[in-house]
């Protein structure tokens, strides 16, 4: 189980750390709202906690953010922030569950709980990749972007769900082979590149914003923009 948690102050972050980690759950620490955007975008999250205010980008405008891309992963702000009108801004902004500073970590871990089983419950509604208005469904196996299908073929389907899943990432050539191909990496052939090219035309070409960017040297990333 996989828990984003972003938190400014560092003490607190590493207490709830611990605390998770000794309930035998993975937490990684964002210290504001652009680290914490950017650590969404490179992996999924079974649950994800915020602080409202946090330095460059505050959580409620990060839990937009996350809701723009992921409309199932479990959302809870964590913040001294206590109004009726703060609990309907972060609701409204998508979060799931609210806890005000100071808190005993023993609340934080039932209401993490709670949130990860009702997402659970939800699975098959979360079988689906999402960026921007690209969707792939991981059940179905149905790619659409901007409401419309766009069929692929087998290897093309594979080599979107490998690039979706590392969003964000720089995914280089050698790991595509054999996470894709599972054949070791000939130097020799182009064949990465030319199916990239395929992916392009069906996905990039008549839609806004582009999502796949060759990384000069290094790869492919899949990003918005």
């Amino acid at each position: 189980m996989k828990i984003l948690l972003v938190e400014d102050e560092p003490k607190l972050a590493s207490f709830v750390k611990k605390g998770f980690e000794h309930e035998g759950y993975e937490l990684t620490i964002g210290y504001d709202g652009r680290m914490g955007d950017s650590l969404f975008q490179q992996q999924p999250y079974d649950l994800v906690i915020l602080d409202v205010n946090l330095p460059y980008l505050n959580g409620f405008e990060l839990c937009r953010r996350i809701r723009e891309t992921d409309r199932q992963v479990p959302i809870l702000l964590l913040t001294a922030l206590d109004s009726l009108d703060d609990k309907v801004t972060g609701f409204e902004a998508g979060a799931d569950d609210y806890l005000a500073k100071p808190f005993a970590f023993k609340e934080l871990l039932l209401r993490a709980r709670a949130l990860t089983k009702r997402a659970s419950a939800n699975e098959p509604n979360r079988q689906v990749l999402r960026m921007a208005d690209l969707e792939l469904n991981l059940d179905s196996k149905i790619v659409t972007r901007n409401g419309q299908r766009i069929d692929l073929t087998t290897r093309e389907y594979a080599l979107l769900e490998h690039l979706l899943l590392n969003r964000g990432k720089i995914v280089s050539r050698v790991d595509i082979a054999e996470r894709v191909w599972e054949l070791d990496f000939d130097t020799s052939t182009n064949v990465i590149d030319v199916y990239v090219s395929y992916l392009r035309k069906k996905l990039d070409r008549d839609f806004s914003p582009k999502l796949i960017h060759t990384v000069v040297g290094m790869g492919y990333v899949m990003r918005e923009g």
